[in-house]
Parts: structure tokens; C-alpha cells; sequence
């Protein structure tokens, strides 16, 4: 056999590959890794751009003007910073100047700890290894100078001095290191001037990137974006702030030094996910346990954190902003690593804030949508979704988890009609395209079989508005209806779950599989004492006519039963509902399981309660029943 000959794209044709985004990705990070010195203060002014902003805005309602509230409010956080930096040097030069005391302290603890048992045995287990490493071998006596040896050589030593350094250098030696936090704040707030001064200018350029197709949806999306935002970093701060603060009175009342600094530490590493409240704690428990001769300053300490953390983070967090960030676990893991990896300590700190601004993008910008699906918190399918997806791949074990998980809180009719029924409209979108293998269908004929048997003893609950009373079976009336299928292969599934809905009903159902009305065999179906037909089908492309046919054969069978048909429709395409209605000669039309069981309930017994979500030919009225 000749080989296929390889096709070659014709010029000017874009290729897709997967090597394509990774290249884009590699760039990014690159860029982000080499411009982290100018990319770190522009990302810290936009984050203080959402906290700024609702104080601009309620000082420009104050008829402050643009400029003058702009200037106030970055003037009040540069003040605010300032003392805080100030606060802080003055703490830590107090630790400075007590580290020889503390350092006494230390000495004495670690006496009293080699004086205690463990202590002894420590000791113990080194003198062994130090006996297990001797070297038993004694050094040799040197040898004899010889008489005709030359002397030997002396060591001079020579003192090098260091020339005394100028003004200058000693400047530049006391500056250096305070000069690069500096230059870094000074572009913090020349950025956050400029982001606050051009705000509405940048968000018709991020609505120009986003999308201007929808202007109205894009900026509603932006503006709604923006004050989730604000909203969010303005109560974490607050929240944060308020953390350091008790934290601050609760080392003073301790007697820790320098509780000024291990507040405000406590309150910015309250930023960092899951390490930050144990790497707040750990300072404070070293330095008390540096000053305090015994260990009661340590366990207080240890019980302050031990018992204001889980508070705040369990209980006080959710109420204010809910359970979580929008993140997964797993986003906030990696995206502190990562940012970590790329900007250091300020990277770790930024890490769930520069996060959470990409989630909520993701999920109000259409073009950025993967950005929510990789960091958001919400599930990446919906339960129909999932649904199909299970039983596509076999899983019947946790389809049934999923249906418990959602029964718990919904009928068992809510279920079947949001979710069988919808996962069922995809498989037959699928079998129509061709994707569905006949091993497949059969997995999910299967598959569905193992589901509706295992939701058979569930107890259904009455719907919303619906007597419960009268939902309860009085008495079995077998062989009432016949459930008809349509020639679709999962439509026999959905007969078997109308079936269950009824038998909970008190209705006895019988399953009539598309086989035995067909055209050729419908003279040989016995249809027994049935007085009620319903036909059920997941439509497609050209299934109304099929239906139309099916729907005749049935009524020249059983001309005096009451006709209900169920048309759920698969195809975006299809007929819309009043198209179906002419097309198929019925008694009643329904388009959800619910439907279908009521308005068989009313055609079984006309004074059970009018049907809702029914629908009637003309000209009787639409959800009005036609008793058999």
C-alpha cells in the first residue's frame, strides 16, 4: 500500500500547535522576572488603587474635586506608611539593644535543659559518638634537626590598614540599604497617583481589550469586577489590621517586648495563605521564650495565637466575605509558590490578592474565562455536564454519589428533569453527530439502567406548591399507561425514570420500547387495558415528523386513550414549542418530567389538581386536561 501522502498547509494558513501558548506563557514569566523591579510597585499601587478607591469616591461626593481627594487620600497611606515604617524601626532597634540580655537568658535555659533528663540523655548519646569517632593513633615525635640544618624561616607579620573612608562613602554605606525600599514606595505612589487620577480613562481601554461588541454588558461586568474587588480588599485590610491590633494588646498584656512589631507582622503575613499565621506566631514564641527565665510567657503566647486565629479564620472571615477567596485550595497553594519563586517575600504576600484580581476577571471578561476555570473555586462542569460525563466514562459509582448529593436538598423529580434529563439530551446530540460508539450507548443504556434501580427506594418529596398527601400512592392501577419510546437510544431510559415517577404516584406504568410499535409490528402490540399513552423522545433534527407518525399509529391503536407526548428538544435547531404542537396531534404536550407526570395524574383521576409546565392544542386552553 502506498503511503498517504503529508499534507502541507498552504501559505499565510495559521497552525495551531501546542507549543504556541506554552511559547506565550514562557514569555510572560520571563518578562514578569526580569521587570519584577518595575512590575512589583506597579502591581502594589494597583492593589491600593481598589482599597483608595471608595475614599476618592466619598470625597469627591463631599464636592472635594478630582485632584484635591486624589491628593488627600494618597497623602493619608503615605502617612500612614511612614509611621508604621517608623514604628517599626523603633521596635526593632529596641531588640537590638536587648540581645545581650536575652542572649543570657538563653544560656541559662539551655543549662537547665541540659541539667533534665533529656537533657542527660542528649548528652549521653554524644559522648558516644565522640568515643565511636576517636583517633586512637597517638601523634610521632618530631624528628631531630639535624646540625648542618638551615634555620628555618620566621614568620613576619604584616598589619594592612584600611584607609579611613570620606564623607561620601560613608554616606552611600549607611543610605545603601534604605535606598532601594525607598526608590520602590516612590514609584508605589506615583503609580497609585496616576492609576487614581486615570481611572476612568484605563477602564474604557480594559473595556476596549475586554470586548466593545457589548458595551453595556462589558462595562457592567468591569464596574461590578472592580467593587467586588475594592470590596473584598478593603474588609481583608480591615480585618487584617484588626487581627495585628489584638494581637498587639495581647503580647503587651503578656509582657512580650516590641509588641508594636509583632502586631503589625501578624497583620501582613495574615495575607499569606496557610504559612502566614504559624510564621506570625513563631517570632513572638522565640522572643518570650528569650525573656521570660521560666515558660509561662511562652505558653500564653502560644495560647493568644492558638485561640484568636481559628477564630478569626472560622467564624469572623466567613461572615464578612464569605467561606473563601473565589480560589481553590489547590490555586491559593500554587500561586503562592509561584509568585513566591518570581518576586520573593513581596511575591508571597502579594500572591492571593494578585490572584483573586485574576479569578474575578476570569469570571466577568468572556475572553479570559480560563482564568476562572484554572483558579476559581467553582465547580469547572456544571452537574449536567458532570453528569453525562460520568456515565460517558463508566463511573456509575459516582453518578449515584452525585444524585445523593442532590437529592439531599431536591425532589427526586427536580433531579431527574435538571440533570438525567438534560445529560440525556446531550448524549442524543452526540449519537446524532456520530461521536457515540455502539459500546457507548451501551455503557450508558447500562449505566442509566444501574442509576434509575438504585434511586428506586429514594422517597420522593412532594414538588414546590404541590400537596404532599396527595403525591402519596393510594392504590396501584397497573397497566394504566403505556411509556412509549422514541427511536432515540436513551429515550428508553427516560420511559423507565416517567415510569418510577409514577409508580411513587400509585400509577402502574408499562415500558413500550420503540421495536414494538414500529410501523411493521404495530398490528401484532397488544396494548392491554391501557387508557393513557405518553410518548417520550429527546428530539432531533427531523424526530417531530417521525413523531407525528409514531403519535398516529398509536391513536389508530388505541383511539379512546388520552394522548400525552414528551418532547424534550436536543437540538438548537429543532422546532420551537408551538411548532411542535401543530406537528404532533396529542392531547396534552409537556416538556419536563414533572409535566408528564401531572398531567397523566389528571388524565388518570380529572380531581387531582390542574398540571402546570402542560400544554394544549388549541382551542382548548393551554394546561387544561381532557379526561380519558
Amino acid at each position: 500500500m502506498a503511503p498517504r501522502p503529508t499534507r502541507i498547509p498552504a501559505a499565510g494558513t495559521p497552525t495551531k500547535t501546542v507549543t504556541s501558548p506554552l511559547i506565550v506563557a514562557a514569555l510572560i514569566v520571563t518578562g514578569l522576572y526580569l521587570g519584577r523591579d518595575v512590575l512589583i510597585p506597579i502591581a502594589i499601587a494597583i492593589l491600593l488603587s481598589f482599597v483608595l478607591g471608595p475614599l476618592v469616591n466619598f470625597l469627591r461626593r463631599l464636592h472635594f474635586g478630582r485632584f484635591l481627594s486624589v491628593a488627600v487620600s494618597v497623602l493619608m497611606t503615605l502617612s500612614v506608611v511612614g509611621a508604621l515604617g517608623a514604628l517599626i524601626g523603633v521596635q526593632l532597634a529596641d531588640i537590638a539593644h536587648d540581645v545581650p540580655r536575652y542572649r543570657t537568658t538563653i544560656e541559662h535555659k539551655l543549662e537547665g535543659l541540659q541539667d533534665s533528663p533529656a537533657g542527660r540523655m542528649a548528652d549521653y548519646v554524644a559522648s558516644i559518638g565522640r568515643t565511636m569517632h576517636r583517633d586512637d593513633s597517638k601523634p610521632k615525635p618530631e624528628t631531630e634537626a639535624k646540625p648542618d640544618a638551615p634555620p628555618p624561616d620566621r614568620a613576619i607579620l604584616v598589619e594592612v590598614k584600611d584607609r579611613a573612608p570620606d564623607a561620601l562613602t560613608l554616606a552611600g554605606t549607611l543610605l545603601s540599604p534604605i535606598l532601594h525600599p525607598l526608590a520602590t514606595i516612590g514609584i508605589v505612589f506615583v503609580v497609585l497617583l496616576f492609576l487614581l487620577m486615570q481611572r476612568e480613562d484605563l477602564r474604557d481601554r480594559m473595556i476596549r481589550l475586554a470586548g466593545s461588541s457589548d458595551l453595556h454588558r462589558t462595562t457592567v461586568a468591569m464596574d461590578d469586577a472592580a467593587k467586588r474587588l475594592s470590596r473584598y480588599f478593603l474588609v481583608q485590610l480591615a480585618l487584617n489590621a484588626s487581627f495585628g491590633l489584638v494581637v498587639g494588646i495581647g503580647l503587651y498584656l503578656i509582657g512580650v517586648p516590641s509588641p508594636v512589631l509583632w502586631g503589625i507582622f501578624s497583620a501582613l503575613m495574615r495575607f499569606v495563605p496557610y504559612i502566614g499565621a504559624f510564621v506570625s506566631a513563631l517570632f513572638p514564641l522565640a522572643l518570650a521564650a528569650a525573656v521570660d527565665p521560666g515558660w509561662s510567657m511562652v505558653v500564653e503566647t502560644l495560647i493568644l495565637f492558638v485561640i484568636l486565629e481559628p477564630l478569626v479564620g472560622h467564624f469572623i472571615e466567613p461572615m464578612l466575605y464569605g467561606h473563601s477567596t473565589g480560589m481553590s485550595p489547590f490555586a491559593v497553594l500554587v500561586s503562592a509558590l509561584f509568585w513566591t519563586w518570581l518576586w520573593g517575600p513581596v511575591g508571597l504576600l502579594l500572591s492571593t490578592p494578585l490572584t483573586v484580581c485574576l479569578v474575578v476577571l476570569g469570571r466577568h471578561v468572556d475572553k479570559l474565562e480560563f482564568l476562572d476555570v484554572l483558579f476559581g473555586d467553582r465547580p469547572a462542569l456544571t452537574p449536567v455536564e458532570n453528569f453525562y460525563q460520568r456515565i460517558l466514562a463508566g463511573d456509575p459509582d459516582e453518578v449515584q454519589e452525585h444524585a445523593e448529593l442532590f437529592l439531599k436538598t431536591a425532589p427526586l423529580v427536580t433531579y431527574y428533569d435538571e440533570v438525567v434529563i438534560k445529560g440525556l439530551e446531550l448524549a442524543a446530540r452526540d449519537a446524532a453527530r456520530g461521536v457515540l460508539t455502539p459500546e457507548q450507548k451501551t455503557d450508558i443504556r447500562q449505566s442509566l439502567s444501574g442509576l434509575v434501580e438504585d434511586l428506586a427506594d429514594h422517597e420522593d418529596a412532594a414538588g414546590d406548591g404541590e400537596d404532599s398527601s396527595s403525591a402519596a400512592p393510594t392504590a396501584s392501577r397497573d397497566g394504566l399507561v403505556l411509556c412509549v419510546a422514541g427511536r432515540s437510544f436513551v429515550d428508553g431510559a427516560a420511559c423507565a425514570i416517567l415510569a418510577q415517577l409514577l409508580g411513587n404516584r400509585g400509577i402502574g406504568a408499562r415500558l413500550v420500547p420503540f421495536s414494538d410499535v414500529a410501523r411493521a409490528r404495530i398490528d401484532g402490540f397488544d396494548p392491554g387495558a391501557a387508557r393513557i399513552v405518553c410518548i417520550v423522545s429527546t428530539a432531533i433534527s427531523g424526530e417531530p415528523t417521525h413523531l407525528r407518525r409514531l403519535a398516529e399509529r398509536m391513536k389508530r391503536k388505541l383511539p379512546q386513550a388520552h394522548m400525552v407526548v414528551g418532547l424534550w428538544q436536543a437540538d438548537e435547531n429543532g422546532l420551537d414549542e408551538a411548532a411542535q404542537r401543530r406537528a404532533i396531534p396529542a392531547d396534552m404536550h409537556v416538556t419536563s418530567l414533572r409535566g408528564a407526570v401531572e398531567a397523566i395524574v389528571v388524565a388518570a383521576d380529572p380531581n387531582a389538581p390542574a398540571p402546570r409546565d402542560v400544554d394544549r392544542p388549541a382551542p382548548h386552553p393551554v394546561g387544561t386536561a381532557i379526561p380519558a
